[in-house]
């Protein structure tokens, strides 16, 4: 019998290659070491097996949620302001991105005092950052009210984008745990009372809407983002459907301040369909293919595909 095309020689052979340079390029050059820790590591985890925070955080559709929170978090000036003068997104932005996917990944699926250990680490660096921006007002990352408006955008994301793009979509009493799990980070992050359920996500979103708006901060951030990533030219058509399609999922309030447009006709069809493609190509390249390493799996049912994504 003829190989199917995912597993022809060719294909196999780009689909390593793909997988490679995308974990390369979210994971950075510890992410073999830091990967074999966070799944290998002894220990209890703050989150079992069967939790919704596993699903969601494994699947590809993180690529969507991720540039999407970006954008939601930049229309708080305060957090803007922070960012802007202390993260080093422009100078460094794929450095900003493996620290993040790896904290993501250790407090998801790592050891217990592995998660904890990289939520200290994030702690201290907030304890240092703080400032006053061109208005006069005063921030610091480690203010309880910042810290919720980047939990809360960040989970909304992320929860947003698995519910359209991810590939296996939870029911809403998934995505109530799914933002209750979230709620164990944000507290050991310094959030006081995280929202816990859809409902209490909605509300908390509504609460810091006096407080947002477009700073030139903001929309420079959006540019830098949207039109000039830091990419090869070869890059950059399939980096467009993401950016587009994490922009079909922002508020449509979110569009006047950022200076994004709204076409919605484009946005339900062609940038639904595209961005369906692109997350299924990386769910593609970046889940190894059954066969035998997976034959020699010990349990290879027992994870749902969305963890395979992150080993």
């Amino acid at each position: 019998m003829a190989d199917s095309p995912a597993q022809t020689p060719g294909l196999g052979a780009v689909r390593e290659r793909l997988g490679r340079e995308l974990f390369a390029r979210v994971a950075g050059p510890e992410g073999p070491a830091n990967r074999a820790r966070i799944h290998g590591g002894p220990g209890p985890r703050w989150f079992g097996p069967d939790r919704p925070i596993r699903a969601v955080h494994g699947d590809a559709s993180m690529f969507v949620g991720g540039l999407r929170a970006l954008l939601l978090q930049s229309l708080h000036p305060l957090a803007m302001a922070a960012v802007a003068a202390h993260s080093g997104y422009r100078g460094d932005p794929w450095g900003r991105l493996q620290r993040t996917s790896t904290f993501l990944a250790v407090t998801t699926f790592g050891a217990a005092a592995d998660a904890q250990a990289a939520v200290d680490q994030v702690r201290a660096v907030h304890a240092r950052v703080r400032g006053t921006t061109a208005d006069g007002a005063a921030y610091a990352a480690s203010d309880p009210h910042l810290l919720g408006w980047v939990h809360a955008a960040e989970v909304d994301s992320f929860l947003r984008a698995h519910r359209r793009y991810g590939a296996h979509p939870l029911d809403d009493a998934g995505y109530d745990g799914y933002v209750a799990d979230a709620a164990r980070v944000a507290e050991a992050l310094g959030v006081l009372d995280p929202p816990r359920s859809l409902a209490e996500l909605a509300a908390c979103l509504d609460g810091y809407r006096p407080e947002l708006r477009g700073t030139p901060q903001a929309r420079a951030a959006a540019r830098f983002l949207l039109l000039h990533p830091p990419l090869p030219w070869v890059a950059r058509p399939p980096y467009a459907v993401l950016a587009s399609t994490a922009v079909a999922l922002l508020p449509l309030w979110t569009r006047v301040p950022l200076r994004l447009p709204y076409l919605p006709a484009v946005e339900e069809t062609g940038v639904r369909l595209a961005g369906h493609g692109v997350t299924r190509a990386i769910r593609w390249a970046m889940t190894p293919p059954a066969g035998p390493a997976a034959a020699s799996d010990p349990d290879p049912g027992g994870r749902p595909d969305a963890e395979r994504l992150t080993r």
